[in-house]
């Protein structure tokens, strides 16, 4: 499906390009979307993501694009890059309390000061970049609104 969905459910004001929705496809199972067409299986079963998953690919995803042009000065167009992340947890409040990234590049022949210089440009361009992060990291306020029960609560009032 590309574009936005047209079955069922009216689209709701707030919908701009870079909004992205998810359908429920079962018990504890949902299939993410965006406008261009992604899909992304969501759950805890075979071959889905969880949103923890997700979040942590998410500041993976944004720092290594925010880092991607200034590597690619460094270490050239086509260089090799992989990044990870790791979480602790507190099972006991049912949150993350810290994501430690680790990012693997060819370092393979540069000296100590290069090596230095990589390690800045990243942080740096990080920071300065990745949304996602500068999100999460100070804390992102995140609502729930319930499309639609506005109204219902209206309209029991008035029937009342």
């Amino acid at each position: 499906m590309t574009g936005l969905p047209t079955d069922g459910f009216e689209l709701p004001e707030g919908v701009t390009p870079t909004s992205v929705w998810a359908d429920r496809v079962g018990p504890r199972s949902l299939v993410g979307r965006n406008q261009r067409g992604v899909e992304i299986p969501i759950g805890q079963g075979e071959g889905q993501m969880s949103p923890g998953e997700m979040l942590k690919l998410a500041l993976l995803g944004c720092a290594g694009m925010s880092a991607d042009v200034n590597l690619a000065r460094r270490l050239g167009d086509d260089f090799p890059m992989r990044l990870w992340a790791h979480d602790a947890s507190d099972e006991e409040q049912n949150r993350y309390t810290a994501i430690g990234e680790e990012i693997q590049l060819a370092l393979d022949g540069l000296d100590a000061a290069q090596v230095e210089k990589i390690v800045t440009v990243f942080s740096r361009a990080v920071a300065a970049g990745c949304t996602v992060e500068r999100s999460v990291v100070p804390g992102i306020e995140v609502s729930h609104r319930i499309l639609g029960a506005e109204a219902s609560a209206q309209e029991q009032g008035e029937q009342r």
